[in-house]
C-alpha cells in the first residue's frame, strides 16, 4: 500500500491517475494532521504503508514571508515527522523538494550535494525538511527536487499564462530568472520509479531542457495557438525582475543537474519541456 500525503494538489492528482487500481491512498489535510506526530501515526497505522509519497507543501512562496511560522509547521515539522515514522515502521519515504534551497547565483547547473543557500522563508523551510529527512532516515528516504511545476489541474504558470493571453492586449514576463520547467505526470513517474526500486539519496528531476519564464510564455502561447486553444497572438515583452517587485526573492539561475538522476533511475530520460508542455496542453485542449 502506497499512502500519497496530499490530495487536490498537481502531483498527487496525477500520481492518482498512474497509481489507477494499484493498492494506494491519498490522504488530505481532512484525512490526516502530519503536523502532530501522535495523530498521524494512529492514521498511517490503519492503513499500514509500505511507502508514503509527500505530494504535500506550503507552497505560497510569497505569503510564506508573512506567514514564516505556517511554512515551517508544514515544510518542516510535518516532514520531520513523516521521516521518523518511516524510521519506526520501516516504512520507505519519497518527499519533494524544491530548487529554492539553493542561492540561484552560481550560474552552473546546481549538484545534488551543493550548499544549501534559500533567499526566502519558502526555501529555509524545504530545507530544514530535507535535513531533517537526511538525519533520521537516509537510507529509507528519497528526497527529488524539482522545479517550476505545471500541469492540467489546479492553479499553475501555464494554466494563468493561458487565462490572461485571452483577457489582456499583451504581456510583460520575467525574463531573468531562468530553471526549468517539470510537468507534474513526469514527476509522479519518477516518484513511482523511486518507490518500486527503493531508489535512496537525493536527486534532481525536471523536464529536460532550459528556459526563463519569458521563454516558457512565449512557447505556451505558440503550441496553444497551434492547437487553437487561442483565438490570436498577444505580444509578450521579457521584463527584468526589478520591474515585478515580490515580498521573497526568487533564484536567479536555479537549473538542477539531473546527473545522478540518470545515474541511478533505471535509465530513466525527462522528455524537453516543449514536448511535455504540448501534452500538457493537448489535454487542456
Amino acid at each position: 500500500m502506497i499512502v500519497v500525503i496530499g490530495k487536490n494538489g498537481q502531483l498527487a492528482l496525477e500520481l492518482a491517475t498512474l497509481l489507477g487500481s494499484n493498492p494506494y491512498k491519498c490522504l488530505g489535510r481532512n484525512d490526516i494532521d502530519i503536523t502532530n506526530f501522535d495523530s498521524m501515526d494512529a492514521v498511517l497505522k490503519q492503513y499500514r504503508p509500505t511507502a508514503i509519497i509527500n505530494a504535500s507543501a506550503y507552497t505560497a512562496v510569497d505569503k510564506a514571508e508573512s506567514e514564516q511560522e505556517a511554512a515551517f509547521e508544514l515544510n518542516h515539522i510535518a516532514v520531520k515527522n513523516l521521516a521518523l515514522y518511516a524510521k519506526l515502521n520501516d516504512v520507505f519515504f519519497v518527499h519533494i523538494s524544491t530548487d529554492y534551497v539553493f542561492g540561484g547565483d552560481k550560474g552552473s547547473p546546481y549538484k545534488t550535494a551543493d550548499d544549501y543557500h534559500p533567499q526566502s522563508v519558502y526555501g529555509a523551510s524545504k530545507a530544514e525538511g530535507e535535513k531533517s529527512i537526511l538525519e533520521l532516515c537516509p537510507e529509507k528516504s528519497c528526497i527529488i527536487r524539482t522545479s517550476w511545476v505545471y500541469s492540467s489541474h489546479g492553479n499553475n504558470f501555464v494554466k494563468t499564462m493561458l487565462r490572461l493571453m485571452q483577457e489582456k492586449p499583451e504581456l510583460g514576463v520575467i525574463d531573468d530568472q531562468i530553471g526549468s520547467p517539470t510537468s507534474a505526470s513526469a514527476l509522479a513517474s519518477c516518484c513511482l520509479t523511486a518507490v518500486s526500486n527503493k531508489i535512496k539519496g537525493v536527486h534532481h528531476f525536471t523536464d529536460a531542457g532550459v528556459a526563463s519564464w519569458y521563454d516558457f510564455a512565449f512557447a505556451i502561447q505558440e503550441i496553444a495557438l497551434s492547437l487553437g486553444m487561442l483565438s490570436k497572438a498577444i505580444p509578450i515583452k521579457p521584463i527584468p525582475t526589478s520591474a515585478y517587485p515580490t515580498p521573497a526573492k526568487r533564484p536567479s539561475y536555479s537549473v538542477l543537474d539531473k546527473s545522478s538522476l540518470l545515474e541511478h533511475f533505471n535509465g530513466l530520460q525527462p522528455e524537453h519541456w516543449r514536448i511535455e508542455l504540448t501534452k500538457v496542453l493537448n489535454t487542456l485542449h
